[in-house]
């Protein structure tokens, strides 16, 4: 029986190096795979999935309508896919999530997420909320704080390095935006 995954972290936990280490694996075995990510995200120009270490994939690009569902099982019956892997799994809607389960649980087909759980006011984005809720597996990749404590905060800076308390919630960025925390610096940072 296959399963959704949901591999969850602050900023530079290394979620995309996680997921790219994952489609290698199955690929060396000779396994098809199929590779997503959102579509907001524009930072990378060559391939659609690059981590920091420079490790890099052509990925789909999935949006608000996109629907996985129909486009992952489309795929399935040219090729039979081992494994879907989605980056930025954050910005999923709660029915794509439900797409993703309906294909573990009926196409048999593993989907491992990757994404943040929470936007840097400490709120859950709206596809980390679904997949906290019915993922099979919920795995916590780790990153540190300037401290050594585990960070699990993502705080939103501006250009000289303040923190960031309003605006939209999705904003993307890297380290020039975002610098992840443990929640007590987390909140230190907030109240100036």
């Amino acid at each position: 029986m296959a399963k959704l995954y949901f591999y969850y972290a602050s900023m530079n936990a290394g979620k995309s190096t996680n997921l790219l280490q994952a489609d290698f694996n199955y690929r060396e075995r000779g396994m098809a795979t199929m590779l997503w990510t959102a579509a907001l995200d524009h930072r990378s120009l060559s391939k659609a999935i690059a981590s920091r270490i420079g490790l890099e994939a052509e990925a789909h690009r999935f949006d608000a309508a996109t629907d996985l569902h129909a486009r992952v099982t489309a795929a399935h019956h040219v090729e039979p896919l081992a494994c879907v892997l989605i980056d930025e799994a954050q910005f999923l809607t709660r029915d794509q999530v439900w797409q993703c389960a309906r294909l573990a649980d009926q196409a048999n087909i593993p989907v491992l997420c990757y994404g943040l759980r929470t936007d840097f006011q400490g709120e859950l984005f709206e596809g980390a909320a679904a997949l906290l809720g019915i993922a099979d597996a919920l795995i916590e990749l780790k990153a540190a704080c300037h401290c050594g404590r585990k960070a699990t905060m993502n705080l939103r800076v501006d250009a000289g390095g303040g923190a960031v308390v309003e605006g939209a919630q999705t904003e993307i960025g890297g380290n020039d935006r975002y610098v992840a925390l443990c929640r007590k610096h987390f909140s230190e940072a907030l109240a100036g």
